[in-house]
């Protein structure tokens, strides 16, 4: 199944990374000069030295936000669906 790749959306230089009760708040500014803001969030809570190695390991970091165009996985099923043997 090809599916479309991604697309690169934005590329963030992250300034500060704020601790919140389970992961950190990342905010930075693009290439464009906008300011973004992104919230990434742990399924567990983080004890305190593993909370200011990432934060500082974060804090010193670039993203890439990067999407797939809409509708790829229905029109994969629809192929995969179309190829199978009729009954």
């Amino acid at each position: 199944m090809d599916r479309p790749p991604y697309e690169p959306l934005a590329k963030i230089e992250v300034d500060a990374a704020r601790p919140e009760p389970q992961g950190f708040t990342l905010t930075g500014q693009g290439p464009d000069h906008a300011e973004y803001q992104l919230d990434l969030h742990f399924g567990m809570p983080l004890d305190s030295r593993t909370r200011s190695v990432l934060g500082e390991l974060l804090s010193h970091s670039d993203l890439t936000i990067s999407r797939r165009a809409p509708g790829g996985l229905v029109q994969a099923l629809r192929q995969r669906r179309n190829r199978a043997p009729q009954r």
